[in-house]
């Protein structure tokens, strides 16, 4: 373990655990965030996990059914690595996340603990339906992402807890997902609006499972639960109709945006309301 005044870097999860259980300290991994935060301050105690074994790699599960990414997984990493189509969202999601700099040393898991309301991260894993694995020197216990981003950079996380990894369910062969993200210029930009889409059909081409996050429009990033039971069942041709039909209904009423120096809340929910039909028009034609 590397150790100096207040740092320290552990070798292995269970000294990190230990550490935490001893006393509170701030984990850090890539420090994209937590380092901007204190300049011209003095950082609290800082437990550096960048190097834990157990928090690197990516990999399914042996039965297939699970995609586990360790949470000091950088975003350049997750580029890199061949995924199946309906992890798409989160690959267009990284190359969103900042600069080239920022995704060689930002991490998945930091993303997901700082808890922006913009972080762009936060609406592709809601759509799909992924879940954080989060242990202790008590034990580990699953969550899934909207219980754990409770809000404006408020997480479910305890203080001797650490994120360790994301786990995400496999889909079939036909699904299909996509990332937008709507800012004042293409790149190095704060979002005002992100959509993250997940389309998966049975055999029948009709949907089988359908996960939308929407992004910067709430205090954390929302699923529209109503939108996705609405196209449950429905024929791939039919998805952009009954889209329209369902965000005019109030599909949107999950979403709860402000007035900001980037935008007004109407503008925003206008903003969401057809980056979601887009979203979904462009999966719904999409056969792969």
């Amino acid at each position: 373990m590397i150790s100096a005044a207040g740092y320290l870097q552990p070798a292995h999860l269970a000294a990190a655990l230990e550490e935490l259980a001893r006393a509170p300290r701030m984990p850090i991994a890539g420090g994209t965030d937590v380092y901007p935060a204190y300049v011209g301050g003095v950082p609290p105690p800082l437990l550096d996990i960048s190097l834990l074994p157990e928090t690197r790699g990516t990999g399914w599960t042996a039965d297939g059914a699970t995609l586990r990414i360790g949470a000091c997984t950088t975003w350049s990493e997750l580029v890199r690595t061949p995924l199946p189509a309906h992890l798409h969202t989160l690959v267009q999601a990284a190359r969103e996340v900042g600069g080239i700099q920022i995704q060689n040393r930002g991490t998945l898991g930091g993303n997901l603990c700082n808890a922006s309301p913009a972080a762009d991260g936060i609406p592709p894993l809601l759509a799909l339906d992924a879940r954080v694995e989060l242990a202790s020197a008590r034990g580990t216990r699953s969550l899934p992402i909207d219980a754990f981003v409770l809000g404006n950079r408020r997480t479910a996380l305890a203080a001797d807890e650490l994120l360790t990894a994301v786990e995400i369910p496999a889909r079939s062969p036909n699904a299909v997902s996509c990332f937008l993200k709507l800012g004042h210029r293409r790149y190095l930009v704060i979002s005002i609006v992100m959509v993250a889409a997940v389309l998966d059909f049975d055999a029948g081409d009709r949907v089988s499972y359908c996960g939308i996050g929407v992004g910067a429009c709430s205090a954390a990033a929302r699923r529209l639960r109503t939108l996705e039971l609405g196209l449950l069942g429905l024929p791939r041709a039919e998805i952009p109709v009954r889209a329209r039909a369902l965000l005019d209904a109030g599909a949107l009423d999950a979403l709860a945006p402000i007035d900001d120096v980037r935008a007004t809340r109407n503008y925003r929910l206008d903003a969401a309301r057809h980056l979601v039909l887009r979203a979904l028009t462009e999966l719904a034609e999409r056969t792969h």
